[in-house]
């Protein structure tokens, strides 16, 4: 994976540090946006991922969601990944673009991605995310970044102008 480092993009940060700093927003629990191809154009999808040996994993649904299709067609795609917080001044961004494939259902990953979220105690889950471990119709979607940016652009909150 390429790290672009631009003016304005940590070009002060050296790419050991801007990596970290990759692996440290995807350690957290976020949504990511991902943004395939379409005959109408790009669609949008919002998405939990487990981000494992420089790849992130993303569950999908081959009959409720049209993603999976999407990618089948054409590979090429972009996730961005935002973290941001009002209260602190938190905001730190990840883009990437690359390519991703459909993989078949893995019960075992899932349910790794799963807790990222959920939490390591199953029982405890709303049945349908349990349900999603013995579905084969839910399948894995492995993106891997060709090109990443990344970005703190976090800021400090002013007392008076908090919300």
């Amino acid at each position: 994976m390429k790290i672009i480092q631009s003016v304005g993009n940590h070009s002060d940060l050296n790419e050991s540090r801007l990596r970290s700093l990759i692996d440290e927003i995807l350690a957290r629990p976020l949504f990511a946006h991902l943004a395939t191809a379409s005959e109408s154009g790009v669609r949008e999808s919002p998405v939990w991922f487990l981000w494992e040996s420089e790849a992130l994993w993303i569950i999908g649904n081959c009959k409720t969601d049209t993603f999976p299709s999407r990618i089948e067609r054409e590979s090429r795609c972009a996730v961005g990944i935002v973290d941001f917080n009002l209260s602190t001044g938190l905001v730190q961004h990840v883009g990437f673009r690359g390519e991703a494939a459909v993989h078949p259902h893995d019960a075992v990953k899932e349910k790794r991605l799963l807790s990222r979220y959920l939490g390591n105690e199953q029982e405890q889950w709303d049945t349908r995310f349990v349900q999603v471990l013995g579905d084969t119709d839910f399948v894995l979607i492995r993106f891997v970044p060709e090109t990443a940016v990344v970005r703190d652009q976090s800021y400090v909150v002013n007392e008076n102008t908090r919300a």
